[in-house]
């Protein structure tokens, strides 16, 4: 397992780090995202799908619960699973499909999946911290540790 501590001040590092993750994220990747009410989660999404181009809104799914997005050739699901009940419910939303697509998933409150969700490629812990938030990346799969060694030769936003 790969680990990586960062310390971002600020939105614009946030955002800036979601750029590289998305400069290094290729093929099917699934992504937990981490952290309180708040923390960043979306934040660090806008800024994956922006670093793939994408120009328009990217919003919370707190509602929707999956937010789909073709940028060119790539295809993102942002989902956030605060409002699942059980685990179960994930089979309804079309997940297990989802999950087969070559595509690059982004979870928020995964936690809320356990025991149906697969272990994801990469964990991003975000916590407020001072003057901005405390990230902690770890990886899992042999998929994770390329895109963190990768975040690690390419560290513009820190």
């Amino acid at each position: 397992m790969s680990d990586m501590e960062l310390h971002l001040h600020g939105e614009a590092a946030q955002e800036a780090l979601g750029a590289q993750l998305a400069a290094v994220c290729d093929g099917r990747v699934l992504i937990f995202l981490e952290g309180d009410l708040g923390a960043g989660k979306t934040t660090l999404t806008r800024g994956f799908l922006r670093g793939l181009g994408h120009q328009g809104a990217v919003k919370s799914p707190t509602y929707t619960l999956i937010e789909p997005y073709l940028v060119g050739q790539r295809r993102v699901y942002h989902l956030d699973l605060y409002r699942v009940a059980d685990p179960g419910e994930l089979e309804y939303l079309g997940l297990r499909e989802l999950l087969e697509e070559d595509a690059v998933l982004l979870i928020e409150w995964a936690e809320r999946g356990e025991g149906w969700l697969p272990q994801p490629d990469l964990r991003i812990r975000i916590r407020h911290a001072v003057g901005g938030r405390a990230l902690s990346l770890s990886a899992a799969t042999a998929t994770g540790q390329r895109i963190i060694s990768m975040l690690g030769e390419t560290s513009s936003f820190l």
